[in-house]
């Protein structure tokens, strides 16, 4: 049976030059046993001269490259005042955007789950907007993970489009959601 050895984990700078390697950088690694594990040296390419003497093992690697996450840098008020205008909304693609906004908002702690009802095979959870305490009922259209992920890309293009603050303002006609609840009434 082999044994096991441990590997120091990797430096992030050249062990030569002092030089912090950058993402996506190529640079050499070397390994010298001591006792019962290794003991690692990393070499930018400028200063790789080939393995020093006593390298038990030498290879040329790369500095991983992270991947970019897309990030929804929208005002967080922009989601919440979306999510407060799409309160009376009944048409299906609305109420699927509602009910991801809330689960955004529940993750940026923006709103808090209180508990649910059933009424006439409708599932409805009551929440409270932690800041200002006022409670709103979303319903859950009971989507599937995949279809959250959906309706999550859509909002996702509509508030990282160049329209997305007009969508969020405007109706499907092109009006202006109105601004308050008096003016709602007044419409």
């Amino acid at each position: 049976m082999a044994q096991q050895r441990e590997v120091e984990a990797r430096t992030g700078r050249c062990a030569t030059t002092g030089r912090v390697f950058e993402e996506g950088e190529e640079f050499y690694t070397v390994l010298f046993e001591d006792g019962e594990s290794f003991t690692r040296a990393d070499y930018c390419l400028e200063a790789w001269q080939g393995p020093p003497e006593g390298a038990y093992c030498h290879f040329k690697t790369r500095i991983p490259v992270r991947e970019k996450q897309k990030k929804l840098l929208v005002d967080q008020e922009l989601l919440v005042n979306f999510f407060e205008r799409l309160a009376d909304e009944t048409e299906p693609v609305r109420v699927q955007f509602r009910f991801v906004l809330a689960l955004i908002l529940m993750r940026k702690r923006l709103l808090r789950y209180e508990g649910s009802s059933v009424e006439d095979g409708v599932e409805t959870w009551r929440m409270t907007r932690t800041r200002t305490q006022s409670v709103h009922r979303v319903v859950n259209p009971q989507l599937t993970d995949e279809q959250i992920e959906g309706v999550s890309e859509q909002l996702s293009a509509v508030l990282h489009s160049d329209m997305g603050e007009w969508a969020i303002a405007h109706d499907e006609t092109g009006s202006p959601y109105p601004e308050s609840d008096e003016d709602r009434e007044e419409q």
